[in-house]
C-alpha cells in the first residue's frame, strides 16, 4: 500500500473505508504533521491507522478528531485536557436511559435511584440498578459518572446517624463487583503484567481497583497492589514480578519535591514507570523529557495511552 495515494483502503474487518496520509490531514485541517504526530505521542490523541512500514493513515472520523481539538483549542483548552473532554463527549452518543424524572439530567437520574436504593439498605435494588447502569453506558461511563460521584457524596456526607453505614454498604458492593470483572479480565500467563500503585495515603481500595479495570483491555494484564505496598520496596517487588511497567496512581495535588521524588524512583526501576488520575494531570508539566508518562484521569483516554505506550506510539 503506498502512501503517495491521497485515498487508501484499509483491509478491515467491518468494512474498507477511505484512509489519508498525514500531508494530506496536514492539508485539510490546517494542522502541521509536527503537531498531529506529537497529538499522538504525547497526549494520545488520534489513533491513525499504520501500513506496515509505518506510515500513519487517517480515517474521515480522525479526521473529524483533529478538527474537534482544534474547537477545544480555540475554546483557550490546553492540549493536555482535550482527550477528557473528546472522550466525554463521545460518551454522550450512547444509548440514553429513560426520561428523567423531576428535571433530572440522565446521569443525576441514576445517582437518585442509586441513593435511595442506598439508604434503603436494599441490595437486591442495588444489584438491579448496578446492571441497568450498564446495559446503558460503558464502563467509563458507567463509573464515572454514576457510580463513583454517588460513593464520592455518600462518603463526604458521612455525618448524622446511619451516613457511615451507608457508605460501607456500598464501597463494599462495589468493591466485590470491581474484583469480580478484575477477576474474569484477567489475562494473567499471557503478557507481564502491568503494576498499579497507589502512592501510600492517597488512595481508598476502591479507587485503585477502579482504575486497574479503566486501564485492562485484551493486551493488558493491570494488576493492583496492596494499598500498603511502601514505594521504596516497588524495585524489589519488580525483580521478583518482572512488570512490564509500573503505574503510579494518585487523585490527589502532588507535593512541591513529588516530581523530584518520581525520577528517583524511575532510576530504581527495571521497567517503565507511568502515571494516572488526577495527580498525573496536575503534574505532567514538570515531567516533560523525562522517562515517565502520563496517562491522565478519564478511564478510556488511560487506557488508551497505556496500549499506545506500550506499542510505542507515545512519547514519556
Amino acid at each position: 500500500m503506498s502512501d503517495n495515494n491521497y485515498f487508501l483502503s484499509a483491509d478491515r474487518a467491518d468494512s474498507q473505508q477511505e484512509l489519508f496520509p498525514i500531508r494530506e490531514v496536514a492539508r485539510l485541517t490546517g494542522v502541521n504533521p509536527v503537531t498531529l504526530r506529537a497529538w499522538e505521542r504525547r497526549y494520545g490523541l488520534i489513533q491513525p491507522t499504520r501500513t506496515e512500514s509505518g506510515h500513519r493513515l487517517y480515517s474521515p472520523a480522525d479526521i473529524a478528531e483533529v478538527r474537534a481539538i482544534l474547537g477545544w483549542l480555540e475554546r483557550g483548552v490546553a492540549v493536555s485536557k482535550v482527550g477528557k473532554l473528546l472522550a466525554r463527549s463521545q460518551a454522550t452518543n450512547m444509548p440514553q436511559p429513560p426520561e428523567p424524572r423531576h428535571g433530572l439530567s440522565e446521569y443525576a437520574q441514576w445517582r437518585d435511584r442509586l441513593t435511595t436504593a442506598i439508604q434503603a439498605f436494599d441490595e437486591l435494588a442495588l444489584i438491579r440498578l448496578y446492571g441497568q447502569v450498564f446495559a446503558t453506558y460503558p464502563l467509563g461511563v458507567a463509573f464515572e459518572e454514576v457510580f463513583m460521584p454517588v460513593w464520592e457524596e455518600v462518603r463526604l456526607r458521612q455525618e448524622g446517624f446511619g451516613a457511615v453505614s451507608e457508605w460501607t454498604f456500598l464501597d463494599h458492593f462495589l468493591r466485590g463487583q470491581v474484583l469480580r470483572r478484575l477477576q474474569f479480565s484477567s489475562t494473567e500467563g499471557s503478557d507481564s503484567p502491568v503494576l498499579l500503585c497507589a502512592i501510600p495515603g492517597q488512595c481508598f481500595e476502591l479507587e485503585l481497583l477502579v482504575a486497574a479495570l479503566m486501564l485492562s483491555n485484551a493486551h493488558a494484564w493491570v494488576r493492583p497492589l496492596g494499598l500498603g505496598q511502601p514505594l521504596e520496596e516497588l524495585g524489589l517487588v519488580c525483580e521478583r514480578v518482572q512488570p512490564s511497567a509500573v503505574v503510579l496512581f494518585s487523585n490527589h495535588a502532588p507535593a512541591a519535591d513529588t516530581a523530584k521524588r518520581l525520577l528517583k524512583l524511575s532510576l530504581q526501576l527495571e521497567c517503565p514507570l507511568l502515571l494516572a488520575g488526577e495527580f498525573s494531570e496536575l503534574i505532567q508539566d514538570q515531567l516533560v523529557n523525562t522517562s515517565i508518562g502520563c496517562l491522565g484521569n478519564h478511564g478510556p483516554l488511560m487506557q488508551r495511552r497505556l496500549a499506545q505506550y506500550a506499542a510505542g506510539h507515545l512519547d514519556t
